[in-house]
């Protein structure tokens, strides 16, 4: 048998702007996930470790620190993580990188999450228990990346099921992390003053956050609400005013909308 993945790249050409992945059928009947990189492909499991491992008879690595630290006094890994054992767990966090890519680009979000939660969890175990800073630090700068992702599917699984304030809060919950992130560990302003631009994983969330919400189906009332907006912004004063009529008239038809209720001066505090 031919050794030569010609034959398998053949008509599956390699772009750099954009990740392109595939499910297949292996020889054995199972499902397989590839993903095409420059100079080849990936084959990946679908479930476990994408390599279909069993490190120290464990679903991952990131599983088994997870139960030895469960099962150690006061829940606390007795030995620090030394070079080895991180250099381990990199390659570990690698291969869930790829995955992740490869479930984004064929819109299996939920399985983006799992896996992000998992390198999450990774992050987390190294930048607490490596014996060397540096070696943590190397893992904490792939936080920014999985909590965008993660936060990106979630919001992409909540809206193709029409919960769109669940993805917003979603979306809103990851913004607020990321920035307490950067805060924490980047200075604000460059050496010469100026201030440093927002880290492209704020901008995208920030962005997706605009998408949720123009995404979002409009009720007849707030699409007569948006029309008035322009009208007014346009100075179209006779539209507005045919426009505020008929919000007058949807509303009077609208049971759900009931009289008008007046709100307690301060109002209330939102519950958290």
């Amino acid at each position: 048998m031919s050794k030569d993945l010609s034959r398998l790249l053949a008509g599956w050409a390699h772009d750099p702007g954009e990740v392109r992945a595939r499910w297949i059928q292996a020889d054995d009947g199972t499902r397989k996930l590839q993903l095409r990189l420059d100079l080849g492909l990936f084959q990946m499991e679908p479930d476990g470790r994408p390599d279909g491992t069993q490190p120290r008879g464990a679903g991952s690595l990131c599983e088994f620190y997870i139960e030895a630290e469960r099962r150690a006094p006061d829940n606390v890994l007795p030995d620090k993580l030394d070079f080895d054992a991180c250099a381990e767990l990199q390659q570990e966090v690698m291969q869930y990188y790829y995955r992740i890519m490869a479930f984004y680009a064929l819109g299996d979000f939920q399985n983006v999450v799992r896996d992000c939660d998992h390198n999450l969890d990774l992050i987390d175990i190294v930048s607490e228990y490596a014996v060397d800073d540096e070696v943590a630090w190397q893992f904490m700068q792939l936080y920014p990346y999985m909590r965008m992702m993660h936060a990106r599917a979630g919001a992409e699984t909540a809206m193709a099921a029409g919960r769109f304030d669940e993805a917003a809060q979603l979306v809103r919950d990851g913004i607020q992390d990321l920035e307490g992130f950067y805060e924490e560990n980047y200075e604000p302003t460059n050496e010469d003053g100026s201030p440093v631009p927002p880290p492209p994983e704020l901008d995208t969330l920030r962005e997706l956050l605009g998408q949720v919400d123009r995404r979002r189906p409009r009720s007849a009332a707030e699409t007569l609400r948006e029309e008035l907006a322009r009208a007014v912004e346009l100075e179209n004063y006779e539209k507005a005013a045919f426009l505020r009529d008929q919000l007058k008239s949807l509303k009077g038809l609208d049971p759900r909308l009931g009289p008008k209720k007046r709100s307690r001066p301060g109002g209330r505090e939102n519950p958290s």
